[in-house]
């Protein structure tokens, strides 16, 4: 009886431990404040499709238009910049650093607009000789990019 009292007192202690310290588990982000908004950007914007991807998985419904008593997101401008870092001997470029950055602006009800920037870095080597190769390459790195920049909208919406 009082090794399994011991049992429930651990149990216990270790779930008021990681309660405490605001440990939560990752994935899917429960948006239940917010259960609609209205996403504003370029309709041809791949970032403005993966964020309502992402929102729409959320359980959140996205607005045909604006609504003064529902938070707004309008993401203004994303791009990508190359940033030379290396140079092979016959002066080809050998390594790029990229930069991706993300403008919005959050608008809640009741409270003005705030705008936000995320920018995010890569390292991504270049070979003239496999261009095909590193052409996908470097699709694949602006997807991730644009991945973990809609995370970073939807975290901070979540903290709001």
């Amino acid at each position: 009886m009082l090794k399994l009292s011991r049992h429930w007192l651990c149990l216990l202690l270790g779930a008021l431990l990681l309660s405490g310290c605001g440990f939560q588990l990752r994935g899917e982000l429960p948006l239940a404040k917010y259960p609609a908004i209205y996403l504003e950007g370029d309709r041809h914007s791949e970032l403005l499709a993966k964020l309502s991807e992402q929102l729409q998985r959320n359980n959140v419904k996205l607005l045909p238009g604006a609504d003064a008593k529902l938070p707004h997101i309008q993401l203004q401008t994303d791009g990508l910049q190359r940033r030379t870092l290396s140079l092979f001997p016959n002066g080809q470029v050998a390594e790029y650093e990229l930069i991706y950055t993300v403008e919005y602006q959050l608008l809640m009800p009741g409270s003005e607009a705030t705008s936000h920037k995320i920018e995010l870095t890569r390292d991504y080597q270049d070979d003239p000789s496999r261009a095909l190769a590193k052409a996908r390459e470097l699709d694949l790195l602006l997807d991730e990019l644009r991945t973990q920049a809609v995370s970073r909208i939807i975290r901070q919406l979540g903290r709001l």
